[in-house]
Order: structure tokens, then sequence, then C-alpha cells
């Protein structure tokens, strides 16, 4: 019985070891073991909750929810060191009054960082970006693969990655193709001679739109009258798609079928054209060589 109460005196005696000691700051090894143990509980504990909630999110949800949880964990931690010290009989308040010019200078120095962090915290919930959506940033087209609490990732159409801080999100405006529908309307715009069968052309395009690979049948293409130009007849060939990622190529691969469809039924998309008027008050001085 005496050797375990010398051995639980000394283990005691251990942990009253004193690590740190001010005036105002006490930490012992019972402290800094505590603070371990709770981190290694929390983690475990964050694990499980967060294996439960994954399970049973849709996969499109699963990211958002990861971005949500990474923020959450390290405030977890934060919380846990903040309540154990102040057990223990540490004074934060002298901490936090010696270290207020670091955090000031912190501040100053991590403010597009927090800015992005509280950004992407607000996308997230508000939901307003979606993995998946068709977005145009700054004149670049992308599909959002990833939204991290940092920053969003999207897929340019010529397979660049765009890393997107996500403050730029709550600051700039941004183009959401796929915000309502996954369907988008898109348009080709071409121009044709004047004097020119306005019912052929229609029917031309209607026909090309029609039997277009991704062009959907329902709502139907349909075709505008949309201006009489300097040099030409402004036709509009309106279509709806699902993947508004690919119209670049849709209507390269549409300009194909019309030229060749115009070329065989004689319609001519002219080039600009300017006529010019001479007007004289007498007659025009030739110089000789």
């Amino acid at each position: 019985m005496e050797k375990l109460k010398t051995i639980f005196s000394k283990f005691n005696d251990f942990l009253s070891y004193q690590i740190i000691e001010s005036e105002s700051i006490h930490i012992t090894v019972g402290t800094f073991l505590s603070i371990v143990i709770a981190i290694v509980v929390v983690t475990y504990l964050l694990r499980i909750v967060h294996n439960l909630v994954v399970k049973k999110l849709p996969v499109s949800d699963k990211n958002k929810f990861v971005s949500i949880f990474s923020f959450l964990k390290y405030l977890f931690y934060v919380l846990v060191i903040t309540v154990i010290l102040h057990s223990s009989g540490v004074n934060l308040t002298v901490l936090l009054t010696a270290s207020a010019a670091l955090f000031v200078g912190l501040g100053f120095a991590l403010q597009t960082l927090f800015q992005d962090i509280i950004s992407g915290v607000m996308m997230i919930l508000d939901q307003s970006i979606h993995v998946g959506d068709i977005i145009e940033v700054e004149g670049k087209v992308g599909k959002v693969f990833e939204i991290r609490l940092r920053s969003t990732r999207a897929l340019t159409r010529d397979d660049k990655v765009l890393i997107i801080p996500n403050h730029i999100f709550l600051t700039n405006t941004i183009y959401n193709y796929t915000q309502n529908y996954n369907t988008t309307r898109e348009s080709l715009v071409v121009g044709v001679a004047y004097g020119s069968d306005v019912q052929l052309v229609t029917k031309i395009l209607e026909e090309i739109a029609t039997d277009q690979m991704g062009v959907l049948r329902d709502p139907p293409p349909f075709v505008q009258f949309d201006d009489f130009g300097d040099s030409a007849l402004v036709f509009s060939l309106n279509f709806f798609i699902e993947d508004g990622f690919r119209v670049p190529r849709m209507r390269s691969e549409m300009r194909y079928k019309i030229d060749d469809q115009f070329r065989k039924n004689g319609v001519t998309i002219p080039f600009p054209q300017r006529d010019v008027h001479f007007f004289q008050h007498g007659p025009i001085a030739m110089k000789k060589d």
C-alpha cells in the first residue's frame, strides 16, 4: 500500500511539474497531457461524426461538407485548448493582451485568407455554386469540380484548371450558366446576302439544329430574323442543350454543316460591303509623269 502511495505521489509530482512558469502563466505536465489527450479524443469523435454524416449525403454535397468540416475541426481544437488552459488556471486575458500586437499584424497579413474562408462558408451555406455548375469568371468559362474552403476549382474548355479565390464570388459578378436548370439556351449567328430566300434559310438552319447531336428536341430549336445588317440579312439559330460546356465544339460542327448546305442551295454568305460615292464640282485633274 505504501508503495502505491509513493508511486501515486511521484506521479502527481510529475504531473504538477511546471513546464512554463511566470507571474500569470503556469503550465504543468498535467496540463500539457490533458491538451494532447483532449485533441486525440476530439479527433476520434469528429472522425466518427464525419463518417456518419458523409454516408448519408449525396455525392454532390460531400465536397461541401468536407470543406465546412475542416473549418469546424480547427475551431473545435481552439475551443478545447482554450477551455483546458482556463480550467488549469492560466490567465488567458494576459496571453491575449500580450499577443494583441501579433494578432493585429497577422490579421492584416491574413486578411485575404480569412476573407476567402468566410466566403467559402457562405457559398456552401447559400448554395450559390454547386459542383458541376458551368460558370464564367472574368471572361473564362469553366465547370466546377471542387469547392474548397479557400478556393474553388473549375476545368476550362481547353482542359486547364481555373483556381478561383472564394472572395471573388462575393465581390464580383459571376455568370452561372446552370444555376436554374442544367438546360441552357445557346445561339449561333449567321448572315446571308440580300435577296436570299429567307424561308429557305430558316428551313436549313432549323434542320441542321434538329439533326445536331446534343441539341434537345424539347424545347425545339428556332430561328430568328434579327436584323437588316449593313451587308447581310442577320439570322440567329437558337437551340437548347444540357451540356453547355460543349458549346464551342457544337457551334463549329453546325457551322460546317451550314456552309455545306448554303453552297448546295445557292445561299451566299456575303463579304462586308461599302458603297463609295464621289462628289466633284469640276473635272479631275490628271498629272502627267
